[in-house]
């Protein structure tokens, strides 16, 4: 089979290569999945990249330990394990299989059954890779930490990326009253989605404008934490789903403090993968939720796709169309 692999982090593009592997056995508890749709997200570009160090500790200090990425996928099973009893051999299955393992940037994939979801017969492949991850983020963020509730202010910061489209469309079943931060470029393509008020990072500093939110969800944490306080209104809740490590663990620390005197809350949230898709689903299939895909491209385009995520440049979710 084709699969991208690395044997060194550095730049994706230059580290990252297709090469022929043998098509890998299921264990006793996994399937083969044949991949026909794939995803790029944060994990991505932070375990080829090797930054932050702290990936290493678990993915591989020195060198991967793994060395074909990829943590989203949507297929079809080929082949079961011997105590697999979820599912059965011909059935189309998606999911983020974080929790369980990589390597969905591959024409074959391995993986516990328990990292798998149906997939619905009315949706393609590819927008069924594009949800679980980014949908999860948004959905936890709100319903475990958050509180969504009625007509609340709302400020989502990396409003054009996959977790971003899911999140306003989150808030305005709401009826939120919500602003988006993003690039000028992104800025134009979002206007259309009814956001209140739309924010281009270099010219304004949502954290100095004087703004309070009931919730901020923030996907870039490219901010000293403490700067968030003052956008909070009493009783407020910050949460980060991603950023760079100084960041999250600043807003780490400073909500444990903060929640010793403070009404206002700050989290860093960490993902229960395909936990609460169900309602996602539900919403999807209702036609109340929208997907937003950036692409399909071609599995060779990989390398540079991860880069293209990490310069934050994607509208929407990243997704890799596997050749038939």
């Amino acid at each position: 089979m084709r699969a991208l692999s690395y044997q060194k982090y550095g730049n994706p593009e230059k580290v990252l290569e297709v090469v022929e592997l043998n098509t890998p056995e299921p264990k006793p508890n996994e399937v083969l999945v044949k991949v026909y749709a794939t995803t790029i997200n944060d994990y991505d570009w932070s375990l080829v990249n090797g930054q932050p160090y702290l990936y290493r500790l678990m993915f591989g200090f020195w060198k991967p330990k793994k060395s074909t990425p990829g943590i989203e996928l949507a297929g079809i099973i080929v082949k079961i394990g011997s105590q697999v009893k979820l599912f059965k051999e011909g059935e189309a299955v998606f999911g983020d299989i974080s929790d369980y393992g990589l390597g969905s940037f591959a024409e074959f994939c391995c993986i516990n059954e328990k990292a798998l979801l149906k997939k619905p017969d009315n949706m393609s492949m590819e927008e069924a890779a594009s949800i679980p991850h980014a949908a999860g983020l948004a959905l936890q963020a709100f319903s475990q930490i958050g509180g969504l509730n009625y007509r609340q202010k709302i400020l989502i910061n990396g409003a054009g990326g996959g977790v971003g489209y899911f999140a306003f469309q989150l808030a305005k079943r709401f009826n939120c009253q919500t602003s988006g931060v993003d690039s000028a470029e992104k800025i134009e393509v979002l206007n259309h989605l009814g956001y209140d008020r739309l924010i281009d990072y270099k010219k304004e500093n949502f954290t100095r404008n004087g703004e309070k939110y009931d919730i901020i969800l923030d996907c870039r944490t490219n901010k000293p934490a403490y700067s968030y306080l003052k956008s909070l209104s009493s009783g407020g809740k910050y949460i980060t789903i991603g950023g760079k490590i100084q960041g999250l663990l600043g807003v780490y620390f400073l909500g444990k403090i903060i929640s010793l005197f403070s009404s206002k809350k700050m989290e860093v949230l960490a993902l229960k993968p395909n936990h609460g898709l169900t309602e996602v689903m539900g919403l999807i299939e209702e036609k109340k939720i929208k997907i937003q895909i950036d692409g399909p491209y071609r599995f060779e385009e990989i390398p540079r796709l991860i880069q293209y995520f990490g310069e934050g440049k994607h509208l929407g979710k990243i997704v890799v169309k596997m050749d038939p």
